[in-house]
């Protein structure tokens, strides 16, 4: 499999670490898309919310568990953003099921 995330969990792509338990990893975008801009994907490798199902639904609860600790740890205390990306009309570059965590400033209510 040639997933760039999966290289940056195993440690193959250097990354800016935020968060690592057993499930997930966290790190800072390359590209950020706002002041502060963090990274959750799952460890297991999913490709995208659509294949979220009940034999991998505990990994994405899990996630969800530990964005407001990964938030804190980032200083998010005035609110974030959590989004994802489906398919190529959602405009999902990496093929593995990743959150966005948006925050640092006042964001934008367009999302489009």
């Amino acid at each position: 499999m040639d997933c760039i995330f999966c290289a940056i969990i195993n440690g193959e792509i250097p990354s800016s670490k935020v968060w690592e338990d057993e499930v997930c990893y966290s790190f800072l975008d390359i590209n950020p898309q706002a002041k502060v801009h963090a990274l959750v994907v799952p460890k297991e490798h999913i490709p995208s919310a659509d294949a979220i199902c009940e034999d991998n639904a505990a990994v994405v609860a899990h996630i969800f568990a530990v964005i407001p600790k990964i938030a804190e740890a980032l200083g998010l205390s005035g609110g974030y953003r959590v989004v994802t990306n489906i398919g190529e009309d959602g405009c999902q570059s990496v093929k593995h099921l990743h959150f966005h965590i948006l925050g640092g400033e006042k964001l934008s209510e367009n999302m489009a």
